[in-house]
């Protein structure tokens, strides 16, 4: 049997894939598992580009690096584009199948997790979440250990010459990003010297605003969607999202006020 274009994108399985799990169904389940599907297909693939990015850096190649940052802020404006539709569903809608979501939650998803720990938000016990999945157990713990795409922006600031102090380029990173007012010095440099570096370091700039609006509209959309109501899975809803508004890349946001 030759290759159609339903086999190649394997389109039996992907839309087989949705399973309303409602008496009815009611109607809006379906877009809400359509939906986060998409989420998590596009979850991947900012994944599989961000790592990219990070061998971009590991081989200085500048012309690549700014065309990878540009393709993963669209994708994050398409994201939020997302929420667009999702507001299309009112309260109720929502209520008329959400006891049937029972422990599951977007706060579940392993793959936003693994991107967070790449971009530098690095949690311990986040990991515990996911002690009876063994696929997102050890994806997680293999991207803990890993450096994040900050450290590879680092080292590629030291290839070109610049002073990034040693202690950033031995660091844990393990560890969460945290900010040196001795890199933020570096950084002031380039922006008033390096037009060239100075366009990646806006590029990531965009990258952290790109993932902060996402998650700014999103707590608006569960906001709208259910108040200040318990989330699904038990998690702390909007009140808990309201603590993800912080900057991924400090240092970038520090030297606003000094240039």
């Amino acid at each position: 049997m030759s290759l159609t274009y339903s086999t190649y994108l394997e389109l039996k399985q992907i839309l087989s894939a949705q399973h309303p799990r409602s008496e009815g169904p009611e109607h809006d389940e379906m877009l809400f598992i359509i939906i986060h599907q998409v989420y998590e297909l596009w979850f991947k693939e900012v994944l599989h580009e961000a790592d990219y990015l990070v061998q971009l850096l590991q081989q200085n190649d500048r012309t690549r690096i700014l065309h990878t940052l540009r393709r993963i802020l669209t994708i994050f404006k398409t994201l939020v584009a997302q929420i667009d539709v999702l507001e299309t569903m009112t309260p109720l809608e929502f209520l008329s199948f959400r006891d049937r979501l029972e422990s599951a939650s977007g706060f579940q998803s392993f793959q936003f997790r693994e991107l967070e720990f790449l971009l530098g938000h690095k949690r311990r016990n986040v990991i515990a979440h996911y002690e009876d999945d063994p696929v997102a157990l050890s994806r997680l713990e293999a991207r803990f250990a890993q450096a994040t795409l900050w450290d590879a922006f680092l080292r590629f600031l030291a290839a070109n010459g610049y002073e990034v102090p040693a202690e950033l380029l031995a660091r844990d990173v393990r560890e969460a990003v945290r900010p040196s007012p001795e890199l933020q010095t570096t950084l002031k440099t380039i922006y008033r010297t390096d037009a060239q570096l100075l366009r990646v370091c806006e590029r990531l700039v965009d990258l952290d605003e790109g993932i902060q609006e996402w998650r700014y509209r999103h707590i608006k959309m569960v906001e709208r969607t259910i108040g200040m109501k318990q989330g699904t899975g038990g998690s702390a809803g909007v009140g808990y999202l309201h603590t993800t508004l912080k900057p991924l890349f400090p240092d970038l946001w520090a030297i606003r006020a000094e240039l």
